[in-house]
C-alpha cells in the first residue's frame, strides 16, 4: 500500500520549505489553493498541515493563514529536540522587510536548537497584549519584541513589568519603549533621516517635502535626523512641508502629498519615512503624469524588496534586516546563557538607484 496522500502532500510542502519556495515568516498557499493544485480533499490538506505543524515546520494563525516557522524539523530524534523556546512578537510577519528579519532570527536560533514561536500585532495594542499573554502562558525562555506604536503611550506596560519581574530575557527590535531599558537591536534611525535629507540636498533640491509616520518611534527619530540636515545646510521649510500619518491613515497620504505639491511648486524633492510610503507616492505621481526624477526626486529608507519593483528604482537608505534578526537572536541567546548584553546599533548607508 502506498504512502497516505496527506503524508505525500506534507512531504511536498516540506520540500518547498527547504528549497525556499515557501520562506520562513511567510504564509504557504491557502487550504483552498492547495486543494486545487494537488486535487485533494480539504480533509487531506488539513491532515498534511497538521502533521507539519506537529513537526515544527508550520504555525497556523486563525484569520491570517499558515506561516512557515523553520526550514528544519523541530522534533525528530532526541538530538533535534529544541533546548529552549523563544517567542518572537513582530508588528507584521509577511509584509515589507519583516520576512527577512524573521529569517535572520530563525537561522540563528535553529543553530542552537532553539524553537521559535511567532506572533504578530498588526501594530495594534490590543493584539500586542494577546501576543504577550500567549508568550507568557507558553512559558517561553526568552522573547524578542518589535514594539507596537512605540511613539505612543502603551496600555500593555503592565505585561512588560510582569516579564521584567519574572526575569524573562527580553530583547527589543527596531525600537524601544521609553519607559523601559530593555536591550535593543536597531538601525541608527536619526542617521537614516539625516543621510536621506542630505542626499537630496546635495543633489540640488533646496525645497523638500517630508513624509513621516508618527505613531512609531522610528518616525520621530528619522524626522530628527532630517531636521539636523536642514539645520546644517540652512534649508528652509514650512510646517506644511511635513506630512504625517499613522498606521490607520496610510492610504490617504499619497493624495495629501499631491495636494501639497500643487500648493507649492518650489518643492523638487520628497524624503519619505520608508520605502513603502515612497512606493505609494511614486505610484500616485505616475497616475497624474509626473515623472521621476525629472519632476520630483524621491528618497526612501529601508532598502526593502519593493524599492526595486517600480518602473523607476528607488534610491534609499539600507536597513540590515536579516543581520538585525541575527543580532537579536544572538543577544537573546546570550541573555539566556547569563551573559551581559548592550544595545546594538547598526549604521546605515545610501543605496543609489534612479529616483534621484
Amino acid at each position: 500500500m502506498g504512502e497516505a496522500k496527506y503524508k505525500q502532500l506534507a512531504g511536498t510542502i516540506e520540500q518547498r520549505i527547504q528549497n525556499g519556495t515557501y520562506t520562513v515568516g511567510n504564509t504557504i498557499p491557502s487550504e483552498l489553493q492547495l486543494q486545487k493544485e494537488f486535487q485533494m480533499s480539504r480533509h487531506t490538506v488539513r491532515q498534511a498541515i497538521a502533521l507539519l505543524v506537529q513537526e515544527g515546520y508550520l504555525r497556523s494563525e486563525k484569520g491570517s493563514g499558515t506561516f512557515v516557522l523553520r526550514k528544519t524539523r523541530a522534533n525528530v530524534g532526541n538530538d533535534l529536540i529544541p533546548t529552549k523556546k523563544i517567542g518572537v512578537v513582530m508588528t507584521y510577519l509577511s509584509d515589507y522587510i519583516f520576512p527577512e528579519i524573521i529569517r535572520g532570527i530563525e537561522g540563528t536560533l535553529s543553530k542552537k536548537r532553539y524553537s521559535l514561536l511567532l506572533a504578530s500585532t498588526n501594530n495594534c495594542h490590543d493584539k500586542e497584549r494577546e501576543c504577550l499573554i500567549q508568550m507568557f502562558n507558553q512559558e517561553v525562555d526568552g522573547i524578542i519584541v518589535e514594539p507596537t506604536k512605540s511613539n505612543q503611550f502603551n496600555p500593555n506596560f503592565d505585561q512588560y513589568v510582569k516579564m521584567s519581574q519574572k526575569n524573562l530575557p527580553l530583547v527589543m527590535l527596531n525600537a524601544n519603549y521609553d519607559a523601559f531599558n530593555f536591550p535593543c537591536v536597531r538601525v541608527d534611525d536619526e542617521k537614516c533621516g539625516f543621510l536621506a535629507m542630505e542626499y537630496l540636498i546635495n543633489h540640488h533640491n533646496k525645497r523638500l517635502l517630508m513624509v513621516i509616520k508618527i505613531d512609531d518611534l522610528q518616525g520621530k527619530l528619522r524626522l530628527n535626523g532630517m531636521m539636523q540636515a536642514c539645520e546644517k545646510y540652512q534649508v528652509q521649510f514650512s510646517s506644511e512641508d511635513i506630512i504625517t500619518y499613522t498606521t490607520e491613515n496610510i492610504e490617504s497620504v499619497a493624495k495629501q502629498v499631491l495636494n501639497r505639491l500643487s500648493q507649492n511648486p518650489e518643492i523638487t524633492g520628497i524624503v519619505c519615512y520608508n520605502d513603502e510610503i515612497a512606493y505609494k507616492i511614486m505610484h500616485e505621481l505616475k497616475i497624474h503624469n509626473f515623472h521621476i526624477p525629472e519632476d520630483y526626486a524621491i528618497m526612501g529608507i529601508d532598502n526593502a524588496s519593493i524599492s526595486g519593483l517600480a518602473e523607476v528604482n528607488l534610491t534609499t537608505i539600507n536597513h540590515p534586516k536579516e543581520e538585525l534578526g541575527k543580532a537579536a537572536a544572538e543577544m537573546i541567546i546570550q541573555m539566556i546563557e547569563g551573559e551581559k548584553v548592550t544595545d546594538y546599533l547598526f549604521q546605515p548607508y545610501i543605496v543609489e538607484r534612479t529616483s534621484v
